[in-house]
C-alpha cells in the first residue's frame, strides 16, 4: 500500500520560510513527484515537480509564481520529498499536498504526470 505523509506546515509571517516534508512508503524512488496546493475557493495548482532524467540525475520544474523562492528536492535514502519555501507571501496560503506519479513525468507543465498517489495535505498560512 502506497502512503504519502506530509509534515512541516504551519503559520508564518510574510517573508518567512517553511520546509515541507513528504515521506513515501510502499513505493520506492518514484520517477516523478510533485507538490500541489489548493487555496479556499480555488482550483488545485501544481507548485513544483521533480523528475528523473537518468540514473541519479533529476530535473525540477516550478510554477512561475514560486520560481526563485521555492525549491523542491528529494532524499532517496529516506524516500522523502521536500519543499523549501522562502520569502513566503500571503498568496502562498493553501493546503499543500505531495504526490507521486506512476511512471515518468509527462508534458512540460508542472502538473503533467499520472499522479496516482497523494498525501493528506498540510496547511500553510502566511499572514501579512
Amino acid at each position: 500500500q502506497v502512503q504519502l505523509v506530509e509534515s512541516g506546515g504551519g503559520s508564518v509571517q510574510a517573508g518567512g520560510s517553511l520546509r515541507l516534508s513528504c515521506v513515501v512508503s510502499g513505493y520506492t524512488r518514484p520517477s516523478c513527484m510533485g507538490w500541489f496546493r489548493q487555496a479556499p475557493g480555488k482550483e488545485r495548482e501544481g507548485v513544483a515537480r521533480i523528475r528523473l532524467i537518468s540514473s541519479n540525475l533529476y530535473y525540477t520544474d516550478y510554477t512561475d509564481s514560486v520560481k526563485a523562492r521555492f525549491s523542491i528536492s528529494r532524499d532517496n535514502a529516506k524516500n522523502t520529498l521536500y519543499l523549501q519555501m522562502n520569502s513566503l507571501k500571503p498568496e502562498d496560503t493553501a493546503v499543500y499536498h505531495c504526490a507521486a506519479a506512476v511512471g515518468q513525468c509527462s508534458g512540460a507543465d508542472v502538473q503533467d504526470g499520472h499522479f496516482a498517489y497523494w498525501g493528506q495535505g498540510t496547511q500553510v498560512t502566511v499572514s501579512s
